[in-house]
């Protein structure tokens, strides 16, 4: 029976019904040669020419992004009309040891994927594998994007360099998704709105001229002055800036000093600015400014801010994060899918929906009844690698509802998937 590619979706005995075994052996496989050889932000060298290998044997054409590391990759031709539905997928990885006992345990140094960046890597290149097969059966609809962007631990992100490069031309909405251990894997969480935070990083330089311990008196205190500015500014921020907002100042760094009795001329604090609510965070900078120079100047100490701004929150689109619920419906069920709070962390993600609408999903990492708890940004995390396939069905359906034409009736078709 002939099959129209206009409104047939393939069923169980398609790529997408099951993954097959080959397949889905592959992508763990690949997923564990990243997590052995973890790169940092733009040094993905490795990592890239790895995808660009895998794709191209795929018979597709992916485009290295212009810094080197990173690229795009287009699944199927776009029309050049209807805009395409993006995937993302963050490469890099984190300079912290690996500390685990396993066979794919990192190989290099103080080098770890211990953010979960190898699965998110491989469900996309995974995905557009899917996608790239159904292409060639006549059976997508629509072009989908693929972007594979470096940095993403590098403040203010390779997502500015990658939407510089040009890889949201042609695109109307994009999706990722973030390895969460607290959700079981099998399951996604996901929120309409704000589903992480701002973040930004500051550092700060107190002077004075310096003196004796014995005759504080007769100079700035400076020890003192930079004791009162990591604990008062926040306490003054908190008290001017509307506490729905959830902006918090938090110190990770103070110093001062050498000498028991010497009091010193300089001194430092690096902490950082987290904001739940996008407009505070825009008025952030000018808040943090005033609240230190205002306490550090009741003690007489001069002051020298150094404001980084990391990223915005990632504000979830309401239709494109119900495509993703639709997606993860059609695929697992209704109870797959489960609301996930606002989280403190940042993701440059966040730069992509300030050109186009965009939502990201929390892929559930942990294994089932498993009373651990390894939290991201450490060195003894990892992950349920069946989350992997889980991951490739949320993509590669959320880009089949999404591509078919607004005549078609969705809940037929995520029936059908």
């Amino acid at each position: 029976m002939s099959r129209d590619p206009d409104t047939d979706v393939p069923g169980d005995s398609s790529l997408l019904g099951t993954l097959s075994e080959p397949l889905r052996a592959e992508l763990i496989a690949f997923r564990r040669d990243l997590h052995m050889h973890p790169e940092l932000g733009n040094q993905e060298f490795r990592t890239t020419a790895a995808l660009k290998a895998r794709l191209e044997a795929a018979g597709l054409c992916p485009r290295v992004l212009p810094g080197g590391t990173g690229l795009m990759c287009d699944v199927g031709t776009w029309d050049g009309v209807r805009p395409m539905l993006a995937i993302r997928a963050d490469i890099d990885a984190l300079p912290i040891p690996d500390t685990k006992t396993v066979p794919y345990r990192s190989t290099v140094p103080d080098r770890a994927h211990a953010c979960g960046h190898d699965v998110h890597t491989t469900v996309a290149l995974g995905a557009g594998l899917v996608l790239a097969e159904l292409d060639r059966e006549g059976l997508l609809p629509h072009a989908v994007r693929l972007i594979f962007q470096p940095a993403e631990e590098v403040l203010p992100g390779g997502a500015v360099d990658a939407v510089e490069a040009g890889v949201l031309e042609g695109v109307g909405k994009i999706i990722a998704l973030h390895c969460d251990p607290r959700v079981d894997a099998g399951r996604i969480g996901l929120r309409t709105g704000p589903i992480t935070s701002a973040c930004d990083r500051l550092e700060v330089s107190l002077d004075g001229p310096g003196g004796h311990t014995a005759r504080p008196h007769l100079t700035t205190d400076l020890v003192t002055a930079v004791a009162r500015v990591a604990a008062d500014a926040p306490a003054l921020l908190a008290r001017r800036i509307d506490a729905r907002s959830g902006l918090v100042l938090t110190w990770g760094r103070i110093e001062a000093g050498h000498a028991p009795n010497v009091i010193p001329q300089h001194a430092e604090l690096g902490g950082t600015v987290r904001c739940l609510d996008i407009n505070a965070w825009r008025d952030a900078p000018d808040q943090v400014y005033a609240a230190i120079d205002e306490v550090a100047a009741l003690h007489g100490a001069k002051t020298q801010i150094e404001y980084v701004r990391g990223v915005p929150p990632v504000v979830n689109d309401g239709t494109v994060a119900g495509l993703l619920r639709d997606a993860m419906a059609a695929r697992r069920g209704v109870y797959s899918v489960e609301d996930t709070e606002q989280s403190l962390g940042g993701e440059d993600f966040s730069w992509y929906l300030e050109h186009v609408p965009g939502a990201m999903a929390r892929l559930g990492v942990r294994r089932p009844g498993d009373p651990a708890q390894h939290d991201l940004h450490r060195g003894d995390f990892d992950v349920d690698e069946s989350a992997i396939q889980v991951g490739v069905e949320l993509f590669t359906a959320a880009a089949l509802i999404d591509a078919l034409p607004p005549r078609q009736d969705r809940q037929e078709v995520s029936d059908r998937l």
